[in-house]
């Protein structure tokens, strides 16, 4: 016997739009809307049973586009008497999302909930493309609440230092990645390219996807006309894709509920295990750039709570906005390099393309759809804000959650004290003398003309924990640029010093 309060996903919504007429594009709040009835009608309900819910909650767009777009969605599905919330930045959120509301239902807190978000940053483009400016606002008589705090991602310090944009950020992770992988700079440059094309296999595949387009590794790895660097050693083809239309929205409620409105059992999906982690908060702050304590803790409580192994889990989606987070994602889960099992359901952010914050919410919705097409299956959802800062992981399956119970998620702030206390390595915005590189990546335009780089460095040995880290650019040098590219740098010796008149860091070569 199933107990009435297990929380559960009932309904998944996905729109993907393209091609559209200049005088009828669709508004993030257009798709929002129409995948919420998608979603109603995956869950065999009336598109009028969503005037019952009582949460309607959005994943803040990019370019966030109206004053309360939560009230506005739960207006015009008519849930007048919905609470409404947005989240902050972070593509962690649809499946924190997730595990928070599933935690609601089952205390009683909550019956039934939309989760859902929106880009239609293709359609921005056109517009723009064609001299119109976007106007997508609608009227509201009040901002709209977060549901948790916003924190800014980077220091002034990092900002004036490049490391704020994320191609930036994972380029860095990536080239520790590298290092620490003993791979030479052509060797990692095809591995990346091999990750990527399993990714593109499956985004063949798919209905929703932004480049249903195979592509083998050598095209993904190799820099031409349509492949660029953007920041080294990442091509184009290599970074996620959020210029896209699409949308996703997850129905939640309880199975009593569920039972009430008529949802078949058929489309039913429990939540097994979950977690929520931070990692010590910014880029200077990270004991090392090639792993994530954060997320092996999350996958240790999320695997401890469905009181199963990553052996055990039939599909996997892991947050793939570069080859680094997938890699890192990869390592702090336990799976082995050469696992044969797909590591996305869609085809990642690159190929299936991510709705800004919200593509998360396509890979949990395309994992219910895949579950239920093979019953007793179960599946891995990982997600991740900012610079592999915030992370979020779901277990889902059509099998029910077993035990007499009541289904209990554990409070991220029980566990989240492991890694707020970590030892932070020391750290100066004023470093002086020698040092070591201990990272770095080369900046590039739309031309493939390198623009600059960003080094983090140990004022001694790159792999000390105690020598004090910095963070520098180097001379506006093509040639000198270029040359970073070609060889592996961490633990090339150079000086350090603060240029005054440019208010920088700049790092030297021995």
């Amino acid at each position: 016997m199933i107990r009435n309060d297990t929380p559960i996903l009932i309904g998944v919504g996905q729109l993907t739009v393209r091609d559209e007429p200049l005088d009828a594009l669709s508004t993030p709040m257009d798709l929002m809307v129409r995948a919420a009835i998608r979603a109603a009608d995956d869950a065999h309900v009336l598109r009028r049973t969503l005037a019952s819910l009582d949460a309607v909650v959005v994943v803040k767009s990019f370019r966030e586009p109206m004053r309360n777009s939560p009230a506005i969605l739960a207006r015009k599905l008519g849930a007048m008497q919905a609470e409404t919330w947005l989240t902050p930045d972070g593509g962690q959120a649809p499946q924190a999302l997730a595990n928070r509301f599933a935690a609601e239902i089952a205390a009683g807190r909550k019956r039934f909930v939309l989760l859902a978000g929106a880009e239609a940053m293709d359609n921005a483009r056109r517009l723009i493309k064609s001299g119109t400016k976007p106007d997508w606002s609608q009227p509201a008589d009040r901002d709209a609440d977060l549901l948790w705090p916003d924190k800014p991602m980077v220091t002034a310090h990092e900002r004036a230092h490049g490391i704020w944009a994320a191609t930036n950020n994972y380029a860095l992770l990536e080239n520790a990645c590298r290092h620490h992988a003993g791979r030479s700079i052509d060797e990692h440059q095809m591995a990346m390219g091999e990750l990527f094309a399993g990714f593109t296999d499956v985004a063949a595949q798919q209905e929703h996807a932004w480049f249903p387009i195979r592509r083998t590794a050598a095209e993904i790895a190799q820099t031409g006309p349509k492949n660029r660097f953007v920041a080294w050693p990442y091509t184009k083809f290599m970074n996620a894709m959020n210029q896209i239309n699409q949308s996703a929205a997850l129905l939640m409620t309880s199975v009593g509920e569920a039972r009430r409105l008529g949802v078949p059992q058929d489309r039913w999906l429990f939540l097994h295990g979950c977690a929520d982690t931070t990692e010590l908060w910014y880029m200077h702050e990270r004991q090392n750039y090639f792993s994530s304590p954060a997320m092996r803790l999350m996958a240790e409580r999320a695997f401890a709570m469905a009181g199963r192994s990553i052996d055990e889990i039939d599909l996997i989606d892991i947050y793939s906005c570069f080859p680094s987070a997938v890699q890192i994602g990869r390592d702090a889960l336990g799976i082995a390099h050469d696992d044969p099992r797909p590591l996305t359901v869609t085809g990642g952010l690159p190929y299936h393309g991510g709705a800004g914050n919200n593509y998360s919410m396509n890979a949990i919705a395309n994992m219910a759809d895949r579950l239920r097409a093979a019953p007793g299956r179960f599946g891995l959802v990982t997600a991740n804000g900012g610079y592999l800062s915030k992370h979020a992981a779901g277990i889902w399956s059509t099998d029910p959650v077993s035990g007499e119970a009541r289904w209990q998620r554990a409070d991220p702030s029980g566990y989240q004290p492991l890694i707020d206390g970590l030892p932070r390595p020391p750290f100066t915005e004023t470093p002086s003398g020698t040092g070591e590189v201990e990272t770095w990546t080369v900046t590039f335009d739309r031309n493939g003309e390198p623009t600059g780089a960003v080094v983090v460095g140990r004022l001694g040995a790159h792999d000390d924990p105690q020598a004090t880290r910095f963070i520098a650019n180097v001379a506006d040098d093509r040639d000198l640029l270029l040359s970073m590219t070609q060889a592996d740098l961490v633990g090339l010796s150079g000086t350090v010093a603060t240029d005054d008149k440019l208010g920088r860091n700049m790092f030297q070569a021995a």
